[in-house]
């Protein structure tokens, strides 16, 4: 008699199928089944059990063309954790889809790649919006980073690399994403807490310089539309009270000067949206928390000396932030705007030309495009040519020739000394040619 195989290992096979009316079908039916399983509290999922749906699930993916229907099939599956009604089970759900992809990430193709790319990015959304429901309750944020610290970041969890900077470029977005309204500063500065650890102790600086891009960068990077963000709330709850003391007052010409007003704000509040819509959502941070945090951890012996100097320099920029300081990019003292232009330059190049510069002669000055288009003189000098810049107010020593296509060496040439008659002598008449006639 035949043995019966899992459910699991059916359902596995199943998504796995060449046929998408199979896989469509068999996924509507493990949504169904993970429902009816997960209500009983006695008989829930084991770990080797998500492991073998998570690797059908994997190759339903895998099969699935067109980029649509790619994204749509990864949204049925990263909202498949919602399907889990405790929180353990869905942390097990991750925990196996992070497990998965650790083991097959090595051999998904790069014509493949974004569309995993797509489906970890959608899990993670999925995975702060149950968190989310659960109210950001301590214990089961505490339980996600955890596993997150357990799973991605320690040197034995033997996680890809690809796999981690792509989690660390997506963290902060999607939480922003999902939380941002709702999140304070305490609870941010939970989330990126095993960041700053795993910077602080790690020994791999591809790790390193990716928690500080993706992590501390960002934080960085963002800090304006942070405070303008803060800002808005504050002015909107302000507005607010002063609508309720004029409702009480009830007076209406200065309701519909006030209304003048906040027509005008509204129409700058318009504006800084129409500048701030890339960013996105952003994450209100302590500043000066974060800095105190980062210091406390690379000052410790255990913390290697290339990471204590970097961390260093973040501190100082958090630290700035936290009194209103906000980073500026450096640029060149002096910036010429116009191309045709050369002679601006930095103070340190016209102090070397001078620097060059032997004997009384004049320096020859370097010259701009005009010069070049309108200069064609020659100073013929007894040591040879040589160019120099236009004075209208100079004239040559030795004379200005234009410039001929005959070089000078040759046009220069030593005449043999002869006997000079002086001037005041009558030149003699040349003899005239004679004729035949002469000769008869």
């Amino acid at each position: 008699m035949a043995s019966i195989r899992e459910p699991e290992v059916q359902f596995a096979q199943r998504l796995a199928s060449n046929e998408r009316p199979i896989r469509s079908k068999a996924l509507k039916k493990l949504r169904k089944y993970i429902n009816a399983r997960s209500q009983r509290a006695s008989d829930g999922f084991t770990g080797d059990e998500l492991l073998k749906l998570w690797k059908g699930l994997f190759y339903c993916l895998w099969m699935q063309d067109k980029p649509l229907l790619q994204e749509e099939l990864s949204k049925q599956i990263s909202t498949l954790i919602h399907s889990f009604n405790d929180t353990d089970k869905q942390l097990l759900y991750l925990e196996s889809f992070l497990l998965t992809f650790k083991r097959e990430w090595t051999g998904i193709d790069r014509l493949r790649m974004d569309k995993f790319f797509q489906l970890v990015r959608f899990v993670f959304r999925q995975t702060f919006e149950a968190l989310k429901r659960k109210n950001w309750e301590s214990s089961a944020v505490s339980k996600f980073l955890e596993m997150l610290t357990a799973q991605l970041l320690q040197s034995s969890s033997e996680a890809p690399c690809g796999l981690q900077l792509h989690i660390l470029d997506l963290y902060l977005t999607e939480l922003a994403t999902v939380g941002s309204a709702e999140l304070t500063a305490d609870q941010n500065l939970t989330f990126i807490d095993p960041f700053c650890k795993t910077a602080a102790k790690t020994k791999n600086q591809t790790l390193f310089s990716a928690i500080c891009r993706s992590i501390f960068s960002t934080i960085i990077d963002q800090a304006p539309f942070a405070i303008e963000d803060l800002m808005k709330e504050v002015k909107a709850a302000e507005a607010s009270e002063e609508d309720e003391t004029q409702i009480k007052a009830g007076k209406s010409s200065e309701e519909e000067e006030e209304e003048d007003d906040d027509d005008d704000d509204d129409h700058l509040e318009e504006d800084t949206e129409l500048l701030s819509d890339d960013i996105g959502p952003v994450l209100q941070f302590d500043y000066a928390a974060l800095a105190d945090k980062l210091f406390e951890l690379a000052r410790r012996n255990s913390t290697p000396g290339q990471n204590r100097q970097r961390l260093y320099k973040v501190i100082k920029v958090l630290r700035d932030l936290s009194e209103g300081v906000f980073p500026e990019s450096e640029y060149p003292e002096e910036v010429s705007t116009d191309e045709d232009d050369e002679m601006f330059g930095s103070r340190r190049r016209m102090k070397r030309g001078r620097g060059h510069v032997e004997g009384p002669e004049a320096p020859a000055a370097k010259k701009s495009k005009e010069f070049r288009k309108t200069d064609r003189s020659l100073l013929v000098s007894p040591d040879g040519s040589s160019r120099v810049p236009f004075d209208p107010q100079q004239k040559p020593k030795f004379g200005v020739l234009k410039s001929s296509p005959i070089p000078l060496s040759s046009s220069i040439k030593k005449t043999p000394k002869s006997n000079k008659t002086s001037s005041n002598t009558p030149k003699s008449t040349p003899k005239p040619r004679p004729l035949a006639a002469d000769f008869f």
